[in-house]
């Protein structure tokens, strides 16, 4: 589950670099899109926030899928050395 979490904020920080440069591009380069470098640098900010949220979220989620694997294989243990006697 923390993999997709992980896939999606590398996606929204790729396209937020994207936005970034952008920014920095001038507009005569970029027919037809928005010239304005304020809206690609906000688009980015929020693009990088939403990449980092979604970090935090899978770093959080493997954490708590790494506790609830370890907790089952003590309980496991403690069965098996339980019966053992």
């Amino acid at each position: 589950m923390s993999r997709n979490f992980y896939i999606l904020a590398a996606t929204l920080g790729f396209f937020a670099m994207v936005s970034g440069g952008m920014a920095l591009v001038p507009s005569t380069f970029q027919p037809g899109l928005p010239a304005n470098g304020t809206l690609w640098r906000t688009v980015a900010l929020i693009l990088l926030l939403a990449a980092l949220a979604s970090a935090l979220v899978g770093v959080m989620s493997n954490l708590f899928e790494q506790v609830d694997r370890r907790s089952e294989e003590a309980r496991r243990a403690e069965r098996r050395r339980r019966r053992g006697k």
